[in-house]
């Protein structure tokens, strides 16, 4: 682990509509107990608003932003635009996910993870971004043995968990010498539980846990936070990624107290 204080990394939920207002008043609500903000890029097979473009608005109301970008939906001439774009917006901070089934359509097929990290890492050496700031790139991990290329990133997005055991075990079992972020979601409803459960087969939702939401909205909010905590006593990661789903408001007013 270094040294930096934990940090807690707010997801924003992205618009799917031409309109910034709700992704502003996510920023300006979790504004007081978020060290930075991850943008997802086309967030559950949907369309929404480039991540590039709200990252660029994170700034400019004065946070810092990482930017996912996915590599179902680029080519290589798809993804050096991005990386131009990024440049020109001075968004400097990146999470590369495969990304989740589209909606509709197919992938392109063309890049992976692995190929994007490579490609960013190349293009830093080229005259193009010459006085460009350099790039810091992570990658996401299931609780798996982690493949040697990804500890090759600034910094690694651990997957969603409920249980600290599970990630004490994955970390100590994969140790890497960059910045390591634990995965954390607030639990909506029971509904949301089992479409969680539907996306990450091997995740361990508490039955408990379901069954507390299904009689108190706020009880994922008051297990989420607590969650946060004991990440931060374990001394074991660096910071927690964040995922409020629409619970943001609820969680910034906790967070703020307990932090």
């Amino acid at each position: 682990m270094s040294h930096q204080p934990f940090q807690v990394i707010c997801e924003i939920e992205p618009p799917t509509r031409p309109d910034l207002k709700h992704v502003r008043h996510q920023i300006g609500t979790l504004g007081k107990v978020a060290d930075s903000f991850l943008i997802p890029d086309n967030h559950i097979g949907r369309a929404t608003v480039s991540s590039l473009a709200v990252a660029h608005e994170v700034e400019a109301m004065g946070g810092r932003s990482i930017a996912c970008l996915n590599a179902r939906d680029r080519n290589l001439l798809g993804f050096q635009r991005d990386m131009l774009t990024a440049a020109a917006y001075g968004v400097d901070q990146f999470l590369f996910v495969y990304g989740d089934k589209p909606a509709a359509g197919s992938r392109t097929g063309q890049l992976t993870v692995r190929t994007m990290l490579e490609e960013v890492r190349a293009a830093a050496q080229g005259a193009a971004f010459a006085g460009v700031q350099p790039f810091r790139v992570g990658t996401a991990a299931g609780l798996r043995p982690l493949p040697p290329w990804k500890r090759s990133a600034d910094f690694v997005f651990v997957q969603v968990s409920f249980s600290l055991d599970a990630l004490l075990e994955w970390r100590e079992a994969n140790p890497v010498e960059v910045p390591v972020y634990a995965g954390v979601m607030v639990l909506a409803s029971e509904n949301h539980a089992r479409r969680l459960a539907a996306a990450i087969p091997d995740i361990d939702i508490p039955t408990a846990l379901v069954e507390k939401v299904a009689t108190d909205r706020l009880a994922g909010v008051e297990a989420t936070c607590e969650h946060i905590l004991r990440i931060r006593e374990s001394g074991a990661f660096d910071g927690v990624h964040l995922i409020p789903v629409a619970r943001y408001r609820e969680v910034a007013a906790s967070l703020e107290e307990l932090l």
